[in-house]
């Protein structure tokens, strides 16, 4: 096959394919005329590419575009039900699962919750079945005749993508999840998914840490547009974050919650003294108000009982404020703002994005608050660069990040469906417990 510079035929027709949904996807609808100064393509070269596309399904008609003293052009755009999407986030109170199609419109969803912390919470056994449950649930919500994985009469299924806490290793034997504050030690989870037999083998898996998911959301969809350098946070029951920056265009997921704020501090859930987690992260907040007298509802979820703890710090209608629920409310913004400083000082940002359901529900009380505390520690040039806002995608930030995992590769390939590879040998317990998920329905 004829090559340029190292590059196949095949491989540049690729990346104009490429280039042009991309294009699409986030600037469409486009003439051919726009489409092709944006995707660096001669007139020539988009009508061909257009009109493969076209002939794949992908890529429709949009209306027309009134031109001075001429034609009017034709716009095209993405064909939105061309395929679907499924994104998880496993959290740590619950695992949320949702089918998009390829506008991201919602098509279903479901959760399947995580009572309590302990460690039949984090099973991954439980977890891994709520996952084939929701992903079941949401295929058989969104239609009811579903061959081997590929809905009949709509786009197919490009793939499913998971957000899960924790760091995500890639090796020669599948991908692994360290969740080491939720009891994961090298869990093959995408082998289980498979061992399980309840997914097609067809549909790819992409497995990635949840913060990264909420900052590829919030880059693509949300407040990190147009940002070449940014960091989203995601403050949940613990606390982490996505660098993005033009050396790392999609995110890179950094353990922001274990940077020690504290010599000889209290005791994080990684095991170590002293992490910013262990002051800031939710589930470590309604721990120091417990301890400083405070009294969480009884039998509350992580969510009420946060709610409840800022209900008793801000009062409305005149109520008297609970001064160890402001006083505890005060202490994390101060702790958050410093570890955004180090987040300035390390990275400068243009953009720092605060998300994650407790950073979302806490925000509008005490952004402006975190803000000061972030200027006060960090150093003044970079501080009075960077803007800090909250997230603007919501709770299911992370869901649709994820979504996006399997889209990106779909991009990336211009459009052709991923291969799948040969399913990863799991060792003998974990083959074990992968047989159990087999005839799991909702357990936990």
């Amino acid at each position: 096959m004829a090559r340029h510079g190292g590059r196949t035929v095949r491989d540049l027709r690729r990346e104009s394919r490429s280039a042009v949904l991309q294009r699409l996807y986030f600037d469409g609808p486009m003439s051919r005329l726009a489409l092709g100064a944006a995707a660096g393509l001669s007139s020539g070269s988009v009508s061909t590419v257009v009109a493969e596309l076209m002939a794949d399904g992908l890529v429709e008609e949009a209306g027309s575009l009134g031109a001075d003293g001429g034609r009017p052009r034709t716009l095209v755009r993405v064909a939105a039900d061309r395929g679907r999407l499924v994104g998880v986030d496993v959290g740590e109170t619950r695992v949320r699962v949702e089918l998009f199609d390829l506008s991201m419109s919602e098509l279903a969803r479901t959760e399947r919750a995580l009572p309590g912390h302990g460690s039949r919470s984090y099973d991954v056994g439980v977890v891994a079945g709520h996952i084939l449950d929701g992903v079941a649930e949401v295929l058989g919500a969104d239609t009811a005749d579903v061959v081997d994985g590929r809905p009949q009469g709509r786009g197919e299924l490009l793939g499913v993508g998971i957000g899960v806490p924790g760091i995500v290793e890639r090796t020669a034997d599948g991908t692994l999840v360290h969740g080491q504050t939720v009891g994961w030690d090298a869990v093959p989870l995408e082998a289980l998914l498979r061992a399980a037999g309840r997914l097609p083998a067809h549909v790819p898996l992409f497995i990635e840490n949840g913060a990264r998911t909420l900052g590829q959301a919030e880059m693509w969809f949300g407040g990190g547009r147009g940002a070449h350098n940014a960091v989203v946070v995601l403050f949940g029951s613990g606390v982490g974050a996505c660098l993005v920056t033009d050396d790392v265009e999609r995110g890179r997921a950094v353990e922001w919650g274990h940077l020690t704020v504290r010599v000889r501090g209290r005791r994080c859930r990684c095991g170590a003294r002293g992490c910013l987690e262990a002051y800031a992260g939710a589930e470590a907040l309604l721990a120091r108000w417990r301890e400083a007298g405070g009294e969480p509802p009884s039998g509350a979820d992580e969510e009420a009982a946060l709610t409840a703890m800022l209900s008793a710090a801000r009062p409305g209608d005149g109520g008297t404020p609970d001064p160890v629920a402001a006083r505890v409310l005060a202490e994390t913004a101060e702790y958050l703002g410093a570890g955004l400083a180090d987040l300035v000082n390390l990275f400068q940002p243009e953009r720092i994005l605060v998300g994650g359901w407790a950073g979302l529900q806490l925000g509008p009380a005490f952004l402006e608050s975190v803000r000061a505390h972030t200027l006060a520690h960090a150093l003044r040039h970079p501080a009075g660069r960077v803007g800090i806002a909250l997230g603007r995608l919501g709770p299911d930030a992370v869901t649709v990040g994820a979504a996006t995992l399997p889209l990106a590769a779909f991009f990336a390939r211009g459009g052709r469906r991923l291969p799948v590879a040969s399913p990863t040998p799991v060792p003998a317990w974990r083959a074990a417990l992968g047989g159990r998920l087999a005839g799991q329905r909702g357990g936990g």
